[in-house]
């Protein structure tokens, strides 16, 4: 690999001496670096581009922050076959791989292609109102139809395959991808997935009735949900960074998208892993 790209979440503290360290190992390794104009701001030694012609130019992104900044890594991506690799500099990150301490050692994988890939699934979600399309958006983790900060509830009426599952009385629902399973999803009592596993979940958020459990379809369905009864705001939210409003009536359609998004892994990288120390799972202390 001879070139990668780096977007930042440039509001951490420590952004500026990561990006600092970054560049000054990639240029021993001889290792090209181009950013994003934000990121930029804070690295003036090296190029910068706009987010879409970044990633058209680069053979690797390289997203460093936290689980959101790689959600906004996989969006500037926008189908695009290059592979992605996450740096933590934050707090709690399911989706960053490598630690902060493990940059240097990244960059030498990278530089020497010595790494593995796995395949995550992306959603697409289209918004129809009166039968006709009115939004369109990609997604790594989630769809969410909530009732926003209104207190009230709404009424959704939910499909798979054109075929009805029930109409729910609640504060929203969620459609998630595996990736995504261990996201707003988990919050809400569902189930975690493995990445490979080629299924959606379907968790309520506050449901209305004891009887409600998260449902887990595959994700050659094509999941439906209509809006047909609120008395208040209405929101649609994907991977909690991008949405719309909803009225009444709107029907928010979900399905696999063609495009998935490939995941660096360093080696003895392990999945279970990441679960045990993100989730503090320690078994018995009998």
């Amino acid at each position: 690999m001879k070139c990668i790209g780096v977007l930042a979440n440039c509001g951490k503290s420590r952004a500026p001496e990561v990006l600092k360290r970054l560049a000054d190992m990639a240029k021993r390794l001889k290792l090209e670096v181009i950013t994003d104009e934000e990121t930029g701001a804070l690295l003036k030694k090296c190029k910068s581009l706009p987010a879409a012609q970044l990633c058209g130019r680069v053979q690797a992104l390289m997203a460093l922050g936290g689980d959101g900044t790689m959600l906004r890594a996989v969006r500037a991506l926008d189908g695009r076959n290059k592979p992605i690799i996450g740096v933590n500099i934050g707090s709690l990150g399911f989706l960053t791989s490598v630690a902060e301490g493990e940059l240097g050692r990244a960059l030498q994988c990278l530089a020497a292609d010595d790494y593995t890939t796995s395949v995550r699934a992306v959603m697409e979600a289209v918004v129809l109102r009166n039968g006709a399309e009115i939004a369109r958006f990609r997604g790594l983790n989630d769809v969410v139809v909530s009732s926003g900060q209104s207190t009230r509830v709404i009424t959704l009426d939910v499909s798979v395959e054109s075929e009805k599952v029930t109409s729910y009385i609640c504060d929203g629902l969620i459609v998630s991808t595996p990736t995504g399973s261990t996201g707003h999803s988990l919050s809400a009592g569902g189930p975690i997935l493995t990445p490979d596993t080629q299924a959606f979940v379907i968790s309520l958020i506050c449901p209305h009735t004891l009887s409600s459990r998260p449902l887990v379809v595959p994700d050659r369905s094509v999941v439906s949900t209509v809006v047909t009864k609120s008395s208040g705001e209405l929101r649609l939210t994907v991977d909690g960074q991008v949405g719309q409003p909803l009225a009444v009536g709107d029907c928010v359609s979900v399905r696999r998208s063609r495009k998935s998004v490939r995941f660096i892994h360093l080696p003895g990288y392990s999945y279970f892993g990441v679960l045990r120390q993100k989730l503090n799972w320690r078994g018995s202390t009998v």
